[in-house]
């Protein structure tokens, strides 16, 4: 069975955040309905943001703490503003889901995790990306739905070629008993 879930891996977290933005680019010019975000450097250089792939809205993710500051410049309250819209779109109708990654966050029950868990439950197939260091928590999370690639254009055709079926709507076959898992 073709796995639901596609997690590109092994490539600079630049070219595989490019490579999900061109991806959902591609799906939506050809007709199907992308929902997600993907990250993109802010354009002051000062870290990096969120972008909504059907929007164009954008989301801080990062806090400016000063030069001095060795404190995690994340920014809880973008990602959670990213992840409600996000799932607000999937829960309105999507074919396909796009999010940035899998990481540390993620590995810890937050960031975008309920938004990996609502595409699983409404049975939508993912493309997103972990970082090798965050390979094992990935597998864990999803158990049996996901399959790695290489940040590759045809490795990700090929792979929403398998899925045409559900990328058109119609749901792949055990998502939802599988989903349970993921909550």
């Amino acid at each position: 069975m073709m796995k639901s879930i596609l997690a590109l891996t092994g490539g600079t977290s630049l070219a595989i955040q490019a490579l999900l933005s061109d991806s959902a680019r591609r799906w939506r010019d050809a007709g199907l309905r992308v929902v997600g975000a993907v990250e993109v450097p802010s354009p002051d250089g000062s870290g990096h943001r969120l972008v909504d792939v059907a929007t164009g809205g954008s989301y801080e993710i990062h806090q400016r703490l000063g030069s001095g500051s060795t404190s995690c410049s994340l920014c809880a309250s973008g990602i959670v503003e990213a992840c409600e819209d996000i799932n607000r779109q999937i829960l309105a109708g999507c074919d396909v889901v796009v999010l940035s990654k899998f990481g540390k966050l993620e590995a810890a029950r937050s960031g975008l995790v309920q938004a990996f868990s609502a595409a699983v439950s409404e049975d939508i197939p993912i493309l997103t990306a972990v970082a090798p260091t965050f390979a094992d928590a990935w597998e864990t999370f999803s158990g049996n739905l996901s399959a790695f690639a290489a940040p590759d254009p045809d490795a990700i055709e090929a792979w929403r070629l398998a899925l045409r079926g559900s990328l058109a709507g119609t749901p792949t076959p055990d998502l939802r008993r599988i989903a349970g898992g993921l909550r």
